[in-house]
């Protein structure tokens, strides 16, 4: 079976964590920010862990 190739878009938005979880900015944040309240702007501004759903798909695609 020949190798994968990293997806190198993928590699620049998430990281790994030590214990194997992935690690992605949230999206909402460049602009249209004056209608967002407060919160919501603290909260997306903050890493999320990468859904389960796409947890498989995202490692394979970084070759993990």
């Amino acid at each position: 079976m020949p190798k994968l190739k990293t997806h190198k878009s993928t590699k620049k938005r998430t990281r790994v964590t030590g214990s194997g979880k992935l690690i992605r900015r949230r999206g909402f944040t460049n602009h249209f920010m004056q209608k967002k309240s407060g919160g919501r702007k603290r909260r997306n501004s903050k890493p999320e862990e990468v859904s389960a759903t796409r947890t498989k798909s995202t490692k394979r695609s970084l070759g993990i």
